[in-house]
């Protein structure tokens, strides 16, 4: 059997007899026998770092590597290149043409275009027209003994006629064929043309090996473990038809591996795209390399005080060694771990007491730190210093580095355990109780600090309120003052302008009263002014002069003066006599 390791396009290929995976590198796979640290994969993990060779499952042999008859490798010159080799091949043999020898025209018949290839039965025998154009019909041509049957593509994945295969397939394609021998080959990345003259080249699929159809994951941590496919061949056997697998397809993910099986003999297969065609060749089982965590529920557990007790652990692991867990039988590592956990507590509990343990909930790093002072230091540091310990290291003979341990959850049982419980309960009752007490305290104090709080808020608002109204108060008054002076100061600006304006009026009218020096023209000014002064107190008005030019100051004046001092002086009498 075969073991190939495609470099590019990490695929590894387990075939008997025959496979062909393309370019593939000389490491090849080595195989581990039983427990045995020798012989360990070279596409085993990083952390192994001396690799010595083992026995492989088998030298490889690519199947088109191999001369068969008939069988033509398609290569860089494509198909036609194929298809003309092969005709070589059996004119030399001594048969007949592949390649026909007619040749087209331009003016009717069939047409064959550019990148496509004619399909011609001749009595049960293919026959291929390579050349483009028109075929003419009987009786312009030769077609005696000889029937048309249509055209194909150069590019076609797989081409069945007569006994002619042709098979081309890509990079991510997969092509499962089962030759004239039942022998069961896989092509990637390439393609034959084959002309079976005894059987036929069957080919049962063309699988996408990037989008395997089924899924394989961990029951445990529902992680995608990778992807698989079978491709079945019908087989008629006693009148019966049974489909038997002839390959299986696996795809697996980064930092997943598989462990293939051959009798005693276990191999590692890496990550990447495989594909198997060995009936002797089990897949045993695919692990994830990366951590892992999960809860683990335990079966009951008796303390030296016969109490049993059911845990609830969380776990966290790295599967570094998958050789050693499938020596070991178990399918994941989850299942290693939970029987050795089992054991290491059921140990561990025997020397505990129920009191020890009902005081203690959890482990955590913060916990560990004992001063002495805690009554529970017993179960912390037994866990911590056992379990953590006893674990650690029966899970390195499995391959499996612990990474983390804890108690998550415990239940008590029997009579001691529920009378505990209902006396815990009650403790706790009483401890939330006084805590929901401290609560509703806590509440009401902070009720009345906001309370407070919102009438300082409110006295700040309004002695906000006020200052803005006093200040506004002021400033209108202020504003007012000042318009009032502003007012009386432009009022009384005015009145001296017009005082000033009068003045100078008067001393300008005088003083061109003055240079008039015409009696007549003095005359009729004093005639106006009589005039104006008429029409200003009416026609009715007796004017009496309060000076004649040519008298002294003893005139109608002073005797006006005289009259009224003596009306004063008669006044003044008779006021004093009254008084008395």
């Amino acid at each position: 059997m075969d073991t190939l390791s495609e470099a590019a396009g990490a695929t590894t290929i387990v075939d008997y007899p025959h496979s062909n995976g393309g370019q593939h590198d000389d490491l090849g796979l080595t195989l581990t026998k039983g427990d045995s640290t020798k012989g360990k994969p070279r596409a085993a993990l990083s952390s192994v770092s001396e690799v010595e060779q083992g026995p492989s499952f088998g030298n490889p042999v690519e199947y088109m590597d191999q001369t068969r008859p008939f069988f033509v490798k398609i290569g860089s010159g494509g198909l036609l290149e194929a298809l003309h080799k092969l005709d070589k091949e059996l004119v030399a043999a001594g048969h007949t043409h592949l390649i026909s020898k007619k040749d087209p025209v331009s003016w009717i018949g069939r047409e064959i275009t550019l990148g496509q290839i004619g399909l011609v039965n001749h009595g049960g025998i293919p026959k291929v027209l390579t050349k483009p154009g028109r075929y003419p019909p009987f009786p312009l041509r030769n077609w005696w003994a000889r029937e048309f049957k249509g055209t194909k593509e150069i590019s076609d994945t797989v081409i069945e006629f007569n006994g002619l295969t042709i098979v081309q397939v890509s990079q991510n394609q997969a092509a499962v064929i089962s030759d004239p021998q039942n022998q069961i080959f896989v092509i990637k990345n390439g393609g034959f043309v084959a002309l079976a003259l005894q059987g036929s080249y069957d080919v049962l699929s063309v699988v996408d090996q990037t989008h395997l159809p089924n899924a394989l994951t961990d029951h445990i941590t529902h992680a995608v473990l990778g992807h698989w496919h079978e491709v079945k061949m019908r087989s008629h056997v006693g009148g019966n038809v049974h489909d038997y697998v002839v390959a299986t397809f696996l795809d697996i993910p980064a930092n997943n591996c598989a462990i293939l099986q051959k009798g005693d003999e276990l191999e590692i297969l890496p990550a990447g795209q495989h594909y198997i065609t060995n009936p002797n060749i089990t897949l045993r089982k695919l692990f994830t390399r990366g951590e892992c965590q999960t809860e683990m529920p335990t079966k009951d557990i008796f303390t030296r005080d016969q109490v049993p007790v059911s845990l609830t652990i969380y776990l966290k692991w790295q599967l570094i060694e998958p050789l050693k867990l499938t020596t070991h039988g178990y399918d994941t590592p989850y299942d290693a771990l939970r029987d050795k956990a089992q054991s290491i507590l059921t140990q561990i509990m025997a020397h505990l007491d129920y009191s020890s343990m009902v005081k203690q909930r959890s482990i955590d790093p913060i916990d560990t730190i004992d001063d002495g002072s805690d009554p529970s230091t017993a179960f912390l540091d037994a866990l911590r210093s056992r379990a953590m310990d006893d674990l650690h290291t029966a899970a390195l003979e499995y391959g499996i580095v612990l990474k983390d341990l804890a108690v998550i959850d415990r239940q008590f049982k029997g009579e001691i355990a529920s009378t505990m419980d209902k006396l815990t309960t009650r403790g706790l009752q009483a401890q939330v109780e006084a805590a929901n007490v401290d609560r509703e305290n806590s509440n009401r104090v902070k009720k009345e600090q906001g309370t407070l709080q919102v009438a300082q808020v409110h006295a700040s608002a309004r002695k906000t309120h006020a200052d803005a109204e006093a200040y506004a108060i002021v400033a209108n008054a202020k504003a007012v003052a000042e318009a009032l002076q502003i007012d009386a100061q432009a009022r009384a600006e005015a009145t001296r302008l017009a005082a000033r304006a009068d003045a100078d009026a008067i001393k300008l009218k005088a003083a061109a009263d003055q240079e008039v020096t015409d009696t007549f023209a003095r005359e009729m000014e004093l005639r106006r002014i009589e005039v104006e002064r008429v029409a200003a107190y009416g026609n009715k008005t007796v004017f009496v002069p309060t000076d004649s030019s040519g008298q002294g100051t003893g005139g109608v004046q002073s005797a006006m003066a005289m009259g009224f001092a003596a009306g004063l002086g008669s006044d003044m009498r008779s006021q004093a006599g009254s008084s008395k």
